[in-house]
């Protein structure tokens, strides 16, 4: 059950970091929950545990991690359209 949780609360930090860096771009579901889980881990390991915590993941932490996932997502799919 706790993985559960934590993939809702993955996709919806990704949804988030998504909708504020690529607002007319969605990755789906399967994106949003990878954004986040990763930008979660990322942003713990750089930034350290703060703030309230969901399902294991610091927030405050996870959403930054996950604006530079979905950042370096955008950038990564902007350089492959261009080739």
């Amino acid at each position: 059950m706790h993985w559960l949780w934590v993939m809702l609360v993955g996709a919806a930090i990704g949804a988030f970091a998504g909708a504020i860096v690529s607002p007319e771009r969605s990755f789906g579901w399967i994106g949003h929950i990878l954004a986040g889980l990763v930008g979660a881990c990322l942003g713990e390991v750089l930034i350290g545990p703060m703030g309230p915590e969901f399902a294991g993941m610091a927030v405050f932490p996870a959403v930054i991690g996950s604006l530079v996932v979905v950042l370096m997502m955008v950038t990564l799919m902007y350089w492959a359209r261009a080739w």
